[in-house]
């Protein structure tokens, strides 16, 4: 069974570490990113924060259930840095491209986070502050309510693929990346005419295109179609 949480008054009494750090749950979760963006996923372990906090590792338990429940309050962070400072503006397509592409970019910041988290459901505090507002946004632009549903949907699941697509390239090693962003020049761009007219037509295109993220141009399909969808409704 799992050792339950400490709630957060009995936590701030705690005295500082040795350093004279005082704990607290965001700064777990910063230094854990620090660790996944120095070390990937395999450096994230009690024993490794314990050491970056100048703590003893079973202290994090007072905050976090387990590893699991740390890697939940690592995606629902990146969540919260996405959502900083947004408003909604009334245009129900220019703050859903706004949110979509603050999510993707947060995520992508932290690729080896977005490997762990992109799939997860946090039910924290950052994700349903963002679910509700894509849901009000949809909702108030006038769409019925199982057309909301199913935009919503394909939207945040498109964001968190294409973050988790475009993380997984950028925690590639570098030469792997550079080498995967050559392939477009160095072969496709030379294959003739004669037995790959599509490709070799299209060739200098996809050597500019491909190596940059899609999601903003599938952002804008998206929108289109929804867009397509809410204008008989209305």
């Amino acid at each position: 069974m799992p050792k339950p949480v400490v709630p957060e008054e009995k936590r701030r009494r705690r005295r500082p570490t040795k350093s004279g750090t005082v704990l607290s749950e965001a700064l777990i979760v910063e230094t854990a990113l620090r660790l996944l963006r120095e070390h990937g996923s395999a450096g994230l372990t009690a024993r490794r924060l314990g050491l970056a906090l100048d703590a003893d590792p079973s202290t994090l338990y007072r905050y976090f259930r387990g590893m699991d429940d740390l890697t939940l309050a690592i995606g629902d962070a990146l969540i919260g840095q996405a959502l900083h400072g947004w408003r909604p503006t009334g245009e129900w397509r220019a703050d859903l491209r706004t949110v979509g592409l603050r999510i993707h970019a947060a995520y992508v910041a932290h690729p080896q986070a977005a490997l762990l988290t992109t799939n997860r459901v946090t039910g924290r505090a950052n994700e349903l502050a963002a679910d509700e507002a894509v849901l009000d946004v949809l909702r108030t632009a006038g769409f019925p309510l199982a057309e909301t549903v199913r935009i919503y949907h394909a939207f945040i699941d498109q964001t968190l693929a294409f973050a988790a697509l475009d993380a997984a390239s950028l925690a590639l090693p570098s030469a792997a990346l550079r080498a995967d962003e050559a392939m477009w020049r160095s072969t496709y761009a030379r294959l003739p005419r004669t037995s790959h007219p599509r490709i070799a037509e299209a060739a200098p295109l996809l050597a500019t295109r491909m190596v940059t993220s899609a999601y903003p141009t599938a952002l804008e399909m998206l929108l289109d179609s929804a867009q397509a969808r809410l204008d008989p409704a209305r």
